[in-house]
């Protein structure tokens, strides 16, 4: 299962985390996201953890807890959306006019 951490100390390192929630399971990645221009932390991460019902129980367990002075948002993570529609230049104009 993917879980979502959020509101992390910008200081935590992908190790800590990892730490963290494998006291709960088996921990197969860590991500903690990052700034493209600065590479300065974003304060969430993606944990994949190997199984769900210890996912489950992590999420539970450390959703509104305190981390390094922080209060971690901890839930499933929602799947990604790989393009679709994002309100670009041409979208939702209403329909399409001929002169």
């Amino acid at each position: 299962m993917n879980i979502y951490v959020g509101n992390l100390n910008y200081q935590t390192s992908e190790d800590e985390l990892g730490n963290l929630f494998a006291n709960y399971g088996d921990v197969n990645s860590v991500k903690i996201m990052t700034d493209r221009d600065t590479g300065r932390s974003r304060g969430f991460a993606f944990i994949e953890m190997e199984n769900d019902d210890d996912a489950k129980n992590a999420i539970e367990e450390l959703n509104q807890s305190e981390f390094k002075t922080r209060n971690l948002v901890v839930n499933e993570a929602r799947p990604r959306n790989n393009g679709g529609d994002r309100g670009g230049r041409f979208n939702n104009r209403g329909p399409r006019r001929d002169y």
